[in-house]
């Protein structure tokens, strides 16, 4: 359930570097409270996008639109849109107002209300539950309703829980699906936390 001293401040998404925020995310845990329902998941897979110079980010060189406008607000708030009509895919903002940087969460490990998650999910499988953006988000209850939420109060927040994720359990690659980007597709601002450790949390 909610706990105001768990929730990450406002200087945690303010950070200036973005590919900082995507691997700190990791081990945090994302919770939500949907329709009086509380489920969460650890943060096990993110990936950065940067508002200047980085063609794989949909508000890359100021480029604003109605879906992209929540970028360039303040950070700490939720940037969700609709992927191939199907899957609501859920972005942190960070950096400062009118910059435009954002981490995808793609997925996590489910932590509360797993019955909640596995029904809604209609699947029995742990391994497939919440191992990807669209999953994750189904999971959770999460939609594009929630855009611009701020995400240090219900309905969707993300905590600090004590879990510590080292250097060595930090595992970079290439982002997913932007192949369009050109040589700005090569960066590795992908990061996933280690089998190990996933399997640990897992527990």
């Amino acid at each position: 359930m909610y706990s105001e001293e768990n929730v990450l401040p406002l200087s945690f998404y303010a950070n200036p570097d973005v590919v900082d925020v995507a691997q700190k995310l990791l081990g945090k845990v994302l919770c939500a409270q949907i329709d009086g329902v509380f489920t969460s998941g650890i943060i096990s897979e993110t990936e950065a996008y940067c508002g200047r110079n980085d063609k794989a980010c949909h508000a890359n060189n100021g480029k604003r639109t109605e879906r992209t406008e929540v970028m360039f607000g303040k950070p700490g708030h939720a940037y969700i849109y609709l992927c191939y009509g199907i899957h609501h895919l859920f972005n942190v903002v960070t950096n400062q107002k009118g910059l435009a940087d954002a981490v995808l969460i793609r997925s996590v490990i489910p932590a509360d209300g797993l019955d909640r998650i596995k029904k809604r999910r209609e699947i029995k499988n742990h391994t497939d539950l919440t191992n990807g953006p669209g999953k994750l988000t189904q999971a959770l209850g999460i939609t594009t309703s929630l855009n611009k939420t701020d995400l240090r109060k219900p309905p969707v927040w993300i905590e600090e829980r004590g879990i510590e994720v080292s250097e060595p359990n930090i595992i970079p690659s290439k982002r997913v699906g932007v192949e369009y980007a050109g040589d700005h597709a090569e960066r590795l601002w992908r990061f996933e936390i280690s089998k190990k450790l996933r399997k640990t949390l897992s527990r």
